[in-house]
C-alpha cells in the first residue's frame, strides 16, 4: 500500500545517469539498478535546495566556520528531537563520518592497540583502526530465533577484551541489520566501556530515521557522566535528507580532555566543511521536520511492501530480523548457496551491497538499499525474483 498523499515527491525518481553520482556511475553503461551504497534516490528536502540557492546568490566561498544560527541548529534538534541538552562546545565539524572513525582510531589507540566492534557493520568500522595501522577486533552478532532478533553475545564480548583494547567503536542505529538498541542493552555496553577504560565512539548518523514508531533512539552519551566522559558522538545531516555529497558532519565530544586530543589528531590531514555544507546542515536541522516525517512515512511503507515481497515471492531468501531504522536491509541469502551473490544479482540487473565487507561469512548475505521511489524498489525487486528463480532451478 502507498502511503497517503504527500506534500513532497518522493515517487518521481530523480535522472542520475551519467551524472556525478558514484552509486550510477558504477554501473554505466550497463543494465543494472544501482541499490547497493547508502544514497537515497530521492531529491533532499526543498528547505536545503533553498538554503543553497540562497548561498549560492551570494557569490562569495571563502574558508568558512559557523555561524551561531548553524551551530543553534544542531544544538536545538538535539535536545528536541532526543532531549540531549549539550554544551556548543562540545561539537567538532568534520568533512565526514568516516573521517571521524578515522581520527578517532587514531587518537585513542597507538599502532598494535585494538579496536573492539559488533558484525556485520558498516566496513570503515573494521577498516579505520587498520588504515593507521591499529587491530580490529570483531564481536559477532548472534541471532535469537525465538524472539527473531539480533542480539550482542556478551560472554564473548568480554572474552575479546585484552590489555591492549583502548577503543570501542558502536553503531546505534545500526547498519546493516537495522536495529535500534534498547535502554538496557546501551547501559550495558556504557558499564562494559567503564569497566574496561574504553572509549566509546558512538556512529548515530541513522538516529533519525527510525521507522518503528514505539521505538526512539538513546544517545549513548545521555546515560550518564561516566560513560559521557569517555563518548565520542558521531552525526551527520546526511543520511537523513541525502546530502551525504555535501560532506558535513560532527562529533560530539563532552569530554575537553578527549576533545583536545581528537582536534590534535585531526591537525594537518582533517579538511574544513565548506559554506555549502553548513548551509544545508543548518537547513537539515532547523527546517526539514516537515520533508523528514513525510520520508519516514514513505519508507515505512517501502519496508513493508519490502518485506511482504520476499516473504511471498523469494523462496531461499529471508529477512531474519524486523527493520526498525534507516532505508537498509540485510537480506540472508545463504539458501541460495551461491558462490558470489553480488555477481549472480548483477547478472540479472540489480547492484547490491556484498555482505562480506560488512563482516558476513561468503556468500551468505547482501544488503539493499530501499530508499528509492516506489516504482524502482518494485522494478529492482522483480529483477531479484528472477535471479533467486535462476538459482533455484
Amino acid at each position: 500500500m502507498l502511503p497517503a498523499r504527500m506534500s513532497f515527491d518522493f515517487d518521481t525518481p530523480p535522472v542520475r545517469e551519467g551524472t556525478d553520482s558514484q552509486k550510477w556511475q558504477k554501473y554505466a553503461g550497463r543494465d543494472i539498478l544501482p541499490m547497493w551504497v547508502a544514497d537515497m534516490d530521492f531529491k533532499s528536502s526543498p528547505a536545503i535546495v533553498e538554503a543553497l540557492q540562497r548561498r549560492v546568490a551570494d557569490g562569495v566561498f571563502g574558508y568558512a566556520r559557523p555561524v551561531k544560527s548553524t551551530t543553534d541548529a544542531v544544538v536545538e534538534m538535539l535536545e528536541r528531537r532526543h532531549g540531549w541538552r549539550i554544551d556548543p562546545a562540545w561539537i567538532v565539524w568534520l568533512p565526514g563520518l568516516v573521517v571521524g572513525l578515522n581520527v578517532t582510531a587514531q587518537a585513542f589507540a597507538q599502532p598494535g592497540e585494538e579496536v573492539l566492534t559488533l558484525t556485520p557493520v558498516y566496513p570503515p568500522f573494521m577498516t579505520a583502526p587498520r588504515n593507521s595501522g591499529r587491530v580490529s577486533v570483531r564481536v559477532p552478532f548472534v541471532l535469537n530465533a525465538a524472539e527473531s532478533r539480533w542480539e550482542i553475545d556478551w560472554d564473548a564480548l568480554e572474552a575479546a577484551v585484552t590489555p591492549k583494547t583502548r577503543l570501542f567503536f558502536l553503531c546505534n542505529p545500526h547498519n546493516p541489520i537495522a536495529r535500534v538498541w534498547r535502554r538496557d542493552e546501551l547501559e550495558r555496553l556504557a558499564a562494559f566501556c567503564v569497566r574496561h577504560n574504553l572509549v566509546l565512539c558512538s556512529d548515530e548518523i541513522h538516529c533519525d530515521l527510525i521507522l518503528d514508531p514505539a521505538l526512539s533512539h538513546i544517545p549513548t552519551a545521555t546515560l550518564g557522566s561516566e560513560i559521557a566522559a569517555r563518548s565520542i558522538t558521531l552525526l551527520a545531516p546526511s543520511k537523513t535528507y541525502n546530502v551525504p555529497g555535501l560532506g558535513t558532519s560532527l562529533a560530539i565530544i563532552p569530554d575537553a580532555t578527549l576533545r583536545a586530543q581528537f582536534v590534535r589528531a585531526t591537525a594537518g590531514i582533517v579538511a574544513e566543511v565548506t559554506s555549502l555544507g553548513f548551509a544545508a546542515c543548518e537547513a537539515a536541522y532547523r527546517d526539514g521536520e516537515p520533508w523528514r516525517q513525510e520520508l519516514l512515512a514513505y519508507l515505512r511503507g517501502n519496508r513493508d511492501y519490502l518485506v511482504d515481497f520476499v516473504a511471498r515471492e523469494l523462496p531461499g531468501v529471508k529477512i531474519v530480523a524486523p527493520i526498525e531504522a534507516t532505508y537498509l536491509a540485510w537480506l540472508d541469502v545463504s539458501a541460495l548457496s551461491l558462490a558470489d551473490p553480488i555477481a549472480h544479482f548483477e547478472k540479472h540487473g540489480v547492484g547490491l551491497s556484498d555482505g562480506t565487507f560488512f563482516g558476513a561469512k561468503p556468500g551468505s548475505h547482501v544488503r539493499i538499499n530501499f530508499g528509492c521511489p516506489r516504482s524502482t524498489l518494485e522494478r529492482g525487486l522483480a529483477r531479484i525474483k528472477t535471479a533467486v528463480q535462476q538459482a533455484r532451478g
